[in-house]
């Protein structure tokens, strides 16, 4: 019995329904191959988009922590310079500058501004204060705005 129902199932099968499935094989073997050019483009796209919004959100955070580090320093020197005004009795010159924290020891290390430049020193300040700390900003010159702009001692 088991053979009559497989000979009735091969008399209805349509003629040409393996060639068919051999179409469908070569067509699913095909597109395994490889990607086609508009799905490359599409991922090329979808990550281009990406970038963008990276760079978009992670460029004016850095401009941030820039002066945020500046802040922190200049709040450093700040300290050695009470430090050495203690050991002292009075402010380094504007001709010794920053440079006598560190003969002095009130600093181990003078840092650079965020730019790689080095702090400025003034005394007597200019700006309402006993002396002035300041760095130049981005683009190393006086004054100047958003990050050109100067950080100071006088900014806290």
């Amino acid at each position: 019995m088991t053979e009559t129902k497989l000979q009735a199932r091969r008399r209805q099968q349509q003629p040409g329904s393996a060639s068919r499935t051999c179409r469908k094989t070569r067509l699913e073997t095909r597109r395994e191959e490889g990607f086609t050019l508009v799905e490359v483009m599409v991922v090329v796209a979808i990550i281009g988009l990406l970038t963008t919004f990276v760079v978009i959100n992670v460029l004016p955070a850095q401009g941030v922590a820039e002066r945020q580090k500046a802040e922190a320093d200049i709040a450093l020197i700040d300290q050695a310079l009470q430090l050495y005004r203690i050991n002292n009795r009075r402010y380094p010159t504007t001709a010794q500058g920053l440079a006598a924290l560190e003969a002095e020891g009130a600093l181990r290390r003078l840092p650079d501004d965020p730019w790689g430049q080095p702090y400025q020193y003034q005394y007597p300040g200019t700006r309402g204060g006993e002396y002035d700390v300041f760095s130049l900003g981005a683009d190393g010159q006086p004054g100047g705005e958003d990050e050109a702009a100067d950080i100071g001692n006088w900014d806290a």
